[in-house]
């Protein structure tokens, strides 16, 4: 591999968490890697920037000899951060995660490791993000670096179309408990959401979001349903959200 491709490696868990530790590994075999990552968790910030207070970006050490810095926003931040005054130009290949459990269905408009990928397309940047349904601070990576060291691969051998990142999601199962990889589509699940409404000090309220989340999606080859079958998923995702089926339905209305 050419060892002079430019790799930026992001996350939203922050700088210090095992996925993008792990992650920096693999991605260290086909080129030179440099980190941007926010400096403390930064999940479910989705496709959010920084507009009202400074950014700050801080070199450190974690990654020994890799070049790497903590950034104060949030992981589009970074990805701007590091293309526009780090690099002052575009990375070859932009990689998110390892994310600390599963982006599928619609957790990708929630997700800040996808939303910095989705920022590398909309740049024009080949982007892959990275999630293992593991939450778990110390989870098991070693499923998630084979199989995401072969997508990698393929991502550089075959030509990336402009505008689209995957968004590869890894079941919690040990590496041979893995069937294989398939290529998906997003399922519409969701979040049914509630809140535990609760009491401070001085007798005021105030609510923590909760719910349960729910698979109302019975289509074949979704992302929720590769992974319930223990396959890798790998969804290509775009940014354009125009409904283009319902164009000419909209066109009938009399506006």
């Amino acid at each position: 591999m050419n060892s002079e491709k430019l790799i930026l490696v992001t996350n939203d868990d922050s700088v210090s968490a095992k996925g993008i530790h792990s992650l920096v590994e693999v991605a260290r075999q086909f080129g030179r890697v440099v980190v941007v990552a926010p400096d403390k968790p930064q999940s479910g910030m989705g496709h959010a920037i920084t507009i009202g207070h400074p950014l700050r970006l801080q070199k450190n050490n974690l990654f020994g000899t890799i070049e790497a810095y903590a950034c104060s926003g949030t992981p589009v931040d970074c990805v701007k951060l590091a293309i526009y005054e780090l690099f002052k130009g575009k990375p070859d290949l932009i990689l998110s995660g390892f994310n600390h459990g599963e982006n599928t269905s619609t957790n990708v408009l929630y997700s800040g490791t996808m939303s910095a990928a989705i920022e590398g397309a909309m740049e024009g940047i080949p982007s892959i993000g990275f999630s293992l349904a593991n939450y778990s601070a110390d989870a098991d990576f070693e499923a998630t670096q084979y199989f995401s060291e072969k997508i990698i691969s393929e991502a550089f051998k075959n030509e990336f179309p402009k505008y689209v990142c995957l968004n590869v999601n890894v079941p919690n199962l040990k590496k041979e408990a893995i069937k294989g990889i398939k290529i998906t589509q997003q399922a519409h699940a969701f979040w049914a959401d509630s809140f535990l409404k609760r009491e401070d000090q001085f007798g005021k309220n105030y609510y923590w979001l909760t719910g349960e989340f729910s698979d109302v999606d019975q289509r074949e080859n979704t992302d929720l349903q590769a992974m319930k079958e223990g396959f890798v998923s790998i969804v290509p995702t775009q940014f354009d959200l125009t409904a283009y089926n319902l164009m000419n339905d909209f066109k009938k209305w009399k506006l």
